[in-house]
């Protein structure tokens, strides 16, 4: 990849360099198409071997043999023509697979003992309180509400543009920095099948508001494993950006995936690859969403604050480790 042209796509050079056949193609699977394919490993026989437990292993591993022709055909089409606009199409698609992947982390997760009274307890022990019951009540404004909103909703903005930035303007790192977040993504995931911690808007509609302010936090055992509902989102109801956070929400989640979280650590990840990238307008562009989203996490009772630090934590680890792990590996 270093090899590579780094013409900015943004010039009528770079959107010619598209289609320009590569004299010397990467010639096996790029670093993110592995560790995808890691990811999937694991995951098999984790599903082989929790088989009759789970309610649909099939669709599960069917869903394996689909990725890994499609991860295939896409291999040979850049064989075929191996230009820098199918090479950037191969990445695209990992990340996009991405909304897949995340729900089945729930078919895995509900097997295991729900940890929520545990963690609600520590954010109790540290805190004195409830942050998630809280934050909304001492905010209450609808200007707040929408850019907290605003804020977490840019998430998945963050992501895709930042993938789309590195393939148009330093084509040479896109390889690395869609390995940065599809590895850090899947750590993640991992996570999250073996610590099932659903977050506050799903363990405090099933204990009740009124248990939660009383700091009295029950064990609720299997009770996710028939029951997903959640809590209507806190904040000004009439807002566009609050209808488009519950609407992503009523459409994807699932009571998985609250600590550490992902969206406080992945958008961590796409500032530091913001800083990497030497676009100082890109850095401060994302900067007051970023700020937005980590407040939103825990205003709109999608996770503990302790969950929102370890994102953060985590997000920097996962940066520093897995840029790492691409110097040694990318050539």
């Amino acid at each position: 990849m270093s090899k590579k042209d780094n013409t900015c796509l943004l010039t009528r050079e770079g959107l010619r360099s598209l289609f320009i056949i590569d004299k010397k193609p990467v010639k096996g699977l790029l670093l993110f198409e592995k560790v995808v394919i890691a990811y999937a490993v694991v995951t098999t026989v984790l599903t082989l071997f929790l088989y009759t437990k789970l309610d649909n292993p099939v669709e599960i591993l069917m869903a394996r043999v689909r990725f890994l022709a499609m991860t295939l055909a896409m291999w040979a089409v850049y064989r075929m023509v191996p230009c820098r606009l199918i090479l950037g199409l191969r990445g695209i698609v990992q990340l996009a697979l991405l909304g897949l992947w995340y729900p089945e982390t729930y078919e895995f997760n509900k097997l295991f003992p729900n940890l929520d009274y545990i963690f609600a307890s520590w954010e109790q022990d540290i805190f004195g309180c409830q942050p998630a019951l809280l934050f909304s009540k001492a905010l209450p404004s609808p200007v707040i509400s929408e850019l907290f909103d605003m804020g977490y909703g840019s998430y998945y903005f963050m992501i895709g543009f930042t993938a789309l930035f590195y393939f148009a303007v330093r084509y040479k790192e896109f390889e690395r920095a869609t390995f940065v977040i599809l590895c850090s993504f899947f750590v993640y995931y991992i996570i999250y099948i073996f610590v099932p911690v659903v977050g506050p808007t799903y363990y405090y509609h099933a204990i009740g508001l009124q248990t939660a302010a009383q700091g009295v936090f029950p064990n609720v055992h299997d009770y996710f494993l028939t029951h997903s509902q959640s809590l209507p989102s806190p904040g000004y109801t009439d807002g566009i950006f609050y209808q488009f956070v519950e609407s992503a929400k009523a459409a994807g989640e699932r009571p998985t995936a609250a600590f550490p979280s992902s969206h406080v650590g992945i958008s961590t990840i796409c500032m530091l690859l913001a800083w990497h990238s030497r676009n100082r307008k890109l850095f401060f562009i994302y900067l007051p969403f970023y700020l937005f989203l980590c407040c939103a996490t825990v205003y709109i009772q999608a996770h503990y604050l302790i969950d929102a630090i370890a994102g953060l934590i985590t997000g920097v680890a996962f940066y520093f480790l897995t840029m790492w792990l691409s110097r040694r590996t990318i050539q």
